[in-house]
């Protein structure tokens, strides 16, 4: 095997290593770009049961923050829903519907909502 085929996946004194930086987990410089689609100034509250067993989910998009960010202020949402849900490619998934509820916390972060999707 070659040096160009191998690669180091894990090291008994990091731990586990990113493949794409090649620098331990905790250090990753691949975790702090911003991934989240570029946004036109609007964010979307819509519900959603598609590919969730007739479940409901209400998805927010176009919120305007980082990874990091936008991961903390997804917890304060769902503590204010008093519901689960997750952060997936940019987009806050809280389980439920619960558009109004959203839709009046986020103009009070001050950004322009749309309830879109029905």
């Amino acid at each position: 095997m070659t040096k160009e085929n191998s690669r180091l996946v894990y090291s008994s004194e990091h731990g586990r290593m990113c493949p794409e930086c090649k620098q331990p987990v905790a250090h990753c410089h691949c975790k702090t770009k911003n991934s989240n689609p570029p946004a036109d100034g609007t964010v979307r509250v819509l519900r959603e049961t598609k590919g969730r067993k007739g479940k409901g989910v209400t998805l927010i998009t176009g919120i305007p923050l980082d990874d990091i960010a936008l991961k903390a202020f997804a917890k304060k949402l769902k503590q204010l829903c008093g519901a689960g849900g997750a952060v997936k490619d940019g987009v806050v998934e809280i389980q439920g519907d619960h558009r109004e509820r959203l839709i009046d916390e986020l103009k009070k972060e001050g950004w322009r909502v749309k309830k879109s999707g029905g």
